[in-house]
């Protein structure tokens, strides 16, 4: 596997290298050069050859040591909104975990979930589902639901290596990812998206109208799919089992962090009406767990809760954006783009699978969160192709990256599995059919949805 990406990461090392080199028809030496930085970056996230902040800390210097970009353009990342969503989501998540709160949780759910397969597979996609709601860390719920998940599996029987107990790891795996992709500030993919047509083009979605238009489709139904075809590929029987004991009274910090959670959740929800965005919204909270007193996270902890990597990770897929603006090469590959695609003015339908589709195959080389970095700059020459609003165009990109066709393009379900010690190969089988589905039945639906909500 890892020879199968060094000779993918040599192809493109040797295109970057033309491009640097040769004179490319349609762009100057600046630009083949600034494109020639964002392939290997670009195929480097994809290939995992090194770790993710390594190559953006990389794509930091090549642009900076040979003037390719200025600073500002380089680091603009850093002043996103979608970083002090990822670093607030760090610090919620910890604080769920030291507190308590996420076992309380886990305790109270469980009798509900272990009277038979089918309950447990559907409790732990509901469940999965609702946590984005609550946790903007997709990694952190993977890590409050996998350790539970398990337990479950062990009391109805499910050995490891079992249909069964894959099934649970898939069904958590999947549950703390994919829905969520219709929580604004839930998943990194996201939050790209969100600090990138916030930077690039000004644009600002909301809370509730990001959740109106995607949540029905891509995630309420799509979960009811992916628990149907958990069920039908890992089929196991389980008995039930006896509802454990009662827990004890809640702590003065779980009663506490709860009710933080509900307020940050409301205000959330709300802010098309006091206008505060969301990530201003999650770095208040952040401050507020941190603070001395009531003390939900120390110093200490929030060093070690804080993935500074996944941060620089996040910066850089930020700035690839902006410098493929800036470099003006946004226009040279939205004329390639158009080209290419079966795109005009009246053709509404097609028009909405093409870009759906373009993101879909970004998702593939880019990973899900690279997809608003490469498509963003390129949303209002499509715009102008379609005939769809700006708006409209970025938002057909959560429905390219929400559907995952290998587990490398959204890390977290890599991490879930590895948690859960189940094999990728697994979480594959699933995969697989929820490709045509989406292309077949959710896309089609969503179209409808869209027109419904007077978006198209």
């Amino acid at each position: 596997m890892r020879f199968g990406k060094e000779f993918l990461m040599g192809g493109l090392a040797l295109v970057a290298a033309a491009l640097a080199a040769l004179p490319v028809p349609g762009l100057d030496p600046h630009q083949a050069r600034t494109l020639a930085v964002v392939i290997v970056t670009l195929g480097l996230w994809a290939t995992a050859l090194l770790p993710t902040f390594l190559t953006a800390l990389a794509f930091f210097a090549a642009l900076l040591i040979p003037g390719l970009a200025e600073p500002a353009a380089v680091f603009s990342g850093f002043s996103s909104a979608a970083i002090w969503l990822v670093t607030s989501g760090f610090v919620i998540g910890a604080a769920i975990g030291i507190s308590g709160l996420g076992s309380r949780i886990a305790a109270g759910v469980a009798p509900h979930l272990a009277r038979s397969y089918p309950a447990l597979i559907g409790g732990l996609v509901a469940l999965g589902a609702g946590l984005g709601f609550l946790m903007p860390s997709s990694v952190g719920r993977a890590m409050l639901m996998i350790p539970m998940g398990m337990a479950l599996a062990d009391t109805l029987g499910l050995k490891p290596g079992s249909p069964g107990r894959s099934g649970v790891a898939v069904a958590i795996a999947l549950a703390t990812n994919l829905p969520s992709a219709a929580v604004l500030p839930a998943n990194l993919p996201n939050m790209v998206l969100t600090g990138a047509a916030d930077r690039i083009l000004g644009i600002h979605f909301g809370y509730a109208e990001y959740l109106i238009l995607h949540y029905p489709v891509i995630g309420l139904l799509r979960s009811v799919i992916v628990t149907l075809l958990i069920l039908r590929l890992f089929p196991a029987a389980a008995p039930e089992v006896p509802a454990p004991a009662a827990s004890g009274p809640w702590s003065r910090a779980q009663l506490g962090l709860g009710a933080v959670l509900l307020a940050t959740l409301a205000l959330w929800a709300t802010d098309q009406v006091h206008g505060v965005n969301p990530a201003w919204i999650g770095l208040g909270v952040a401050v507020i767990l941190l603070l001395p007193r009531p003390g939900f996270v120390s110093a200490a902890q929030f060093r070690e809760a804080v993935d500074f990597g996944t941060i620089l990770m996040v910066a850089g897929v930020l700035a690839l954006g902006t410098v493929v603006s800036q470099a003006g090469l946004g226009e040279v590959l939205a004329g390639l783009v158009t080209r290419a695609l079966p795109l005009a003015e009246g053709r509404d339908f097609l028009n909405f699978c093409a870009l759906s589709g373009l993101a879909m195959l970004t998702g593939l080389v880019a990973t899900a969160p690279g997809v608003p970095a490469v498509l963003t700059p390129l949303a209002t020459d499509l715009a102008a192709r379609t005939g769809f609003s700006v708006e409209a165009v970025l938002m057909t990109q959560v429905i390219g990256f929400s559907p995952v066709l290998l587990p490398y393009q959204v890390p977290p379900l890599v991490i879930a599995l590895g948690l859960a010690r189940e094999p990728a190969s697994s979480l594959v089988k699933v995969l697989l059919p929820l490709i045509p589905i989406t292309f077949f039945v959710l896309i089609p639906l969503d179209f409808l949805w869209w027109k419904l909500l007077g978006w198209i």
